[in-house]
């Protein structure tokens, strides 16, 4: 290494990695498995293989080149995803070519990048908890590398202070901030929206969406992560007639469901509410879309969310955080009784040249049940698919995948399938039969968290089903899949239950808990919005302070905040031998009055001079001098010690 780079002791390397490490864990953590797996060995295996002397510098271009196609091949498109996972590709290949203590503070100053950028995937406690991490390792490896550096090329380990100390001052570092950081989050203006925008992610996050294609849901039906959280307040539903209602898709090419495209803001379709109603809170985790989820029916949109066409609801602004919605909804006893001509065509709709043998099928069951005006025909219709669904039918995911003809492969053939099979297969049969018929894609279920007394609706419990269009009735409810397999749509068997293995339920506990902590993490830090913001407020007398007032608090507190972290700062650099500081103190003394020490000069030198001067005060200043250069150069007494500080304190000359 050339003086301008002088290498890295061994001792300094090994602490600079392993703060690279804990800088890069929390972003291979919001990864795909694979490619997070990918990049942790390859750090791994990087530094192994670098340990000695640096890779070759075209193997080090191959191996970032191989990095970048894993990315690409991995995320399928540029977004925040795919720019965090090339971060994490090319922070595990740095350790190929850090030597040098100027190499180790670039390794350190880009590893900082990834806790920060982790933060654009996820907002979790854990993603804060080791960015915390990250950083005090991070700046307890620059402390050391300062030592090595400032301990010059013959001292290659110049920092050999107990780690224990470093880690002291830099947790009292980081305490020093605190003041201004709870001042930032607290008292700085909430905005309703970020300054900048985000970039979208390349791979998108679970949750439904506006289309459905029956087989498309598997990743979504085993994703046991949680999709939303909701608290009732008062009555609460039976869990079988919790189905939270998402999008509604009427349009079908025949091989996917679309919702109608110029729904968006249209006004809720009449609906007679029945004698029961039910008021919740409902935190929807992120999607990156519109779409929300409400029990069955919504009362109202709540403010910052617009009915679309089919009584769904979709917020105003896309959920790229979680969201917290007070809703109310009951179960109707008439939706929509009065089917408008253009709605009514668009329910029947099926597309010319799929599947032949269904829509023969459904025309010839509307033959032999005839037309009649209150709608008996058609509910007959709909018992007879229900009741051929229930003989004949089998749950399972174990599918192939669709073909041109889907839906006669699915009843004719094959009939095995899952909620995407089953409505999919209905409303085509319904529609062929002329029974108006759309899909209704949410949720059903969820599971009830004993701790908080919450229910929390995983992505697994995803679900489709359909509604009919009744005369006098209007839209009805009915599950195709629920006549097959009840117990997979309202899932009440033990061994489903979130934490629990098999016959091993140790884990439930462990879930319940975290997922409480997690809620009150999302109610007390992401959910701090505007309206918290000035209720937290109102208690110390500045209700309605307004946008404006908020600044001039925050300025205020801010300016404390600064003021405490000068002040500590300034203390910081006084003399920390009490000895030293009280002989200094005392030498400030006498300077005011003309009789300073010179720089070269020692201190009973310096004591013997001025003492011919001045007159006695107290102690003799030549007994103190001589005192003073004991203790500095022999071993004394601590009580000695203490003794001299306090004759020292009180000497005036």
């Amino acid at each position: 290494m050339t003086a301008t780079a002088p290498h890295m002791p061994a001792a300094s390397r090994r602490h600079v990695l392993a703060a690279a490490a804990i800088c890069l864990l929390p972003l291979l953590l919001q990864l795909p498995l694979a490619l997070g797996l990918g990049f942790g060995a390859s750090a791994l295996l990087v530094t192994a293989a670098a340990w000695r002397r640096p890779l070759p510098a075209l193997l080090r271009i191959l191996l970032g080149i191989t990095a970048i196609i894993a990315v690409a091949a991995t995320m399928h498109g540029i977004g925040r995803d795919s720019a965090c996972g090339l971060l994490a590709g090319m922070l595990a290949l740095k350790p190929s070519e850090t030597f040098s203590l100027r190499d180790g503070r670039s390794l350190l100053g880009f590893a900082l990048f990834a806790p920060f950028a982790t933060f654009l995937l996820d907002q979790g406690p854990l993603s804060l908890a080791l960015a915390l991490l990250a950083v005090v390792a991070v700046l307890s490896a620059l402390r050391r590398l300062a030592g090595d550096e400032s301990g010059g090329s013959n001292r290659p380990q110049a920092s050999t202070r107990p780690g224990w100390q470093d880690l002291g001052e830099i947790v009292r570092l980081l305490g020093l901030g605190l003041p201004l950081a709870l001042a930032a989050f607290w008292l700085f203006p909430r905005l309703p929206t970020p300054l900048w925008g985000l970039p979208d992610r390349a791979v998108a996050k679970p949750g439904l969406s506006d289309t459905m294609t029956p087989g498309g849901w598997l990743d979504l039906m085993s994703d046991d992560s949680p999709a939303a959280r909701v608290q009732f307040f008062g009555a609460t539903p039976a869990r079988a007639e919790m189905y939270w209602r998402g999008p509604v898709l009427w349009d079908f090419d025949g091989a996917t469901w679309h919702q109608l495209r110029w729904d968006a803001g249209a006004d809720a379709a009449e609906m007679q509410p029945g004698d029961v109603r039910y008021d919740y809170q409902l935190d929807m985790e992120p999607t990156e879309g519109r779409d929300l989820v409400a029990l069955d029916l919504p009362l109202q949109a709540p403010p910052g969310s617009m009915f679309a066409l089919g009584h769904s609801l979709r917020a105003e602004r896309s959920l790229d955080n979680v969201t917290r919605w007070r809703l109310q909804s009951a179960p109707p006893s008439a939706f929509q009784p009065a089917l408008p001509p253009a709605l009514r065509m668009r329910a029947l709709l099926l597309p010319r040249g799929f599947n032949p043998r269904t829509v023969a099928m459904g025309r010839a069951w509307r033959r032999e049940a005839g037309h009649d005006a209150d709608g008996r025909a058609d509910a007959a219709l709909v018992g007879r698919a229900l009741a051929m669904i229930r003989r004949d039918f089998a749950y399972t995911l174990d599918v192939p995948l669709a073909g041109r003809n889907e839906v006669d492969d699915f009843l004719f053939e094959r009939r095995q399938g899952y909620c995407e099979h089953f409505s999919s297969a209905f409303a085509v049969l319904m529609r062929a039969a002329g029974i108006p018929t759309r899909v209704v894609t949410g949720y059903a279920g969820g599971y009830r968290n004993p701790i908080g007394d919450y229910w929390v609706v995983l992505n697994s419990d995803a679900h489709a089903w359909n509604e009919v269009w009744l005369p006098r009735r209007g839209w009805v409810r009915v599950d195709p899949t629920a006549a097959v397999a009840p117990e997979r749509v309202f899932d009440t068997l033990a061994d489903r239950r979130p934490g629990r293995i098999g016959a091993f339920d140790g884990l439930v506990g462990i879930f319940d808990a975290s997922d409480w902590l997690r809620r009150g993490w999302n109610d007390f830090v992401l959910g701090f919005n505007a309206q918290r913001q000035q209720r937290m407020l109102d208690p110390l007398g500045l209700a309605g302070i307004g946008g404006r007032g908020l600044v001039l608090l925050f300025a205020l507190v801010a300016g404390l905040a600064m003021g405490w972290m000068a002040w500590w700062l300034a203390r910081g650099e006084r003399e920390r031998d009490p000895l030293l500081r009280a002989w200094h103190r005392l030498g400030e003394r006498y300077a005011r009055i003309g009789r300073a020490r010179d720089a070269h000069e020692p201190a009973q030198a310096w004591a013997d001079r001025v003492a011919a001067d001045v007159p006695r005060a107290g102690i003799d200043l030549r007994t103190l001098g001589r005192r003073f250069s004991a203790a500095r150069y022999a071993r004394v007494e601590p009580a000695m010690v203490r003794a001299l500080v306090r004759d020292l304190s009180a000497h005036r000359p």
